[in-house]
């Protein structure tokens, strides 16, 4: 038996402070591993319904600027908080801006964008936050991590906040 080997990880994030969190563990593999970081936000779908109305409202064309306006919101605000991040451990993470391969923001269902891209690319393993939301929540993790982890050929690595850090 070889012992695996993790050189590229995707960090699967839905922005929340559980996610940030999350993110210092994928930051110390890869300092630790020398790996690569791809970061992977899911925009949920609107049902269709929904974009139906829209669309009928606004134009399928200015519901596709729209589209493409939140994407680009949401890449800007992954660059700022990564480079915040990376500012506050500068001396324990040096490499941490270079550690970051690439970013990518897909629409559609969270768990399905997640496990498809996880089985279409390379990556060694998933690291991605836990919020345990649930009646159980102290005893369960998040649903859609539970689902990753169910559906996922890959390793993943479910981080959730510290007793008395912030909600679950």
């Amino acid at each position: 038996m070889k012992i695996p080997e993790i050189k590229k990880i995707l960090y699967a994030t839905d922005l929340s402070e559980i996610a940030r969190y999350a993110f210092g563990y994928a930051v110390s593999m890869a300092s630790r591993y020398d790996a690569k970081i791809t970061i992977l936000h899911v925009l949920e779908e609107l049902s269709p319904t929904t974009l139906l109305l829209v669309g009928d409202i606004v134009g399928e064309k200015r519901l596709n600027t729209l589209r493409k306006e939140k994407e680009d919101t949401v890449i800007e605000s992954i660059k700022t908080r990564l480079e915040e991040f990376c500012n506050a451990f500068s001396e324990d993470a040096p490499k941490c801006p270079f550690i970051v391969e690439k970013t990518v923001v897909v629409t559609g269902h969270p768990v399905d964008q997640i496990v498809e891209y996880a089985d279409s690319t390379d990556c060694d393993v998933i690291v991605m936050g836990s919020r345990g939301l649930s009646m159980l929540g102290d005893v369960v993790i998040g649903s859609t991590s539970r689902r990753v982890l169910r559906r996922c050929s890959k390793p993943v690595m479910v981080i959730r906040l510290p007793e008395g850090d912030g909600p679950r």
